[in-house]
């Protein structure tokens, strides 16, 4: 009488991934989430790119709080709505405008 060895493996014998359709312990090909309802949301611009701003100068201590928190924290580009390539000189520009004294690095 022959003794059938158990799969040591963890997807319960079927090759793949841990979490594959049909293995143990999978979600079975559901999807997790549901869909987000998009009404009340908008596609954010970019506001630099709008006004066809080229550099944005650390002097100009106005336009840079718009990129700043209360806390005098640098707003992320997921919230401020600029694109990757203003939102590397909005930094810049607020680094140096810190260095200077022009704006506070903590309120």
């Amino acid at each position: 009488m022959k003794v059938k060895q158990k799969s040591t493996t963890r997807t319960g014998g079927r090759g793949g991934k841990l979490g594959a359709k049909g293995a143990k312990g999978g979600r079975g090909g559901k999807t997790a989430f549901k869909k987000r309802d998009t009404l009340g949301l908008r596609k954010k611009f970019c506001r630099l790119c709008q006004d066809k701003v080229n550099n944005l100068d650390y002097k100009d201590s106005k336009k840079l709080e718009m990129y700043i928190r209360d806390r005098a924290k640098m707003v992320p580009r997921r919230v401020s709505g600029a694109c990757a390539k203003h939102q590397r000189r909005i930094a810049e520009a607020i680094k140096k405008a810190r260095f200077m004294s022009l704006i506070p690095y903590v309120r």
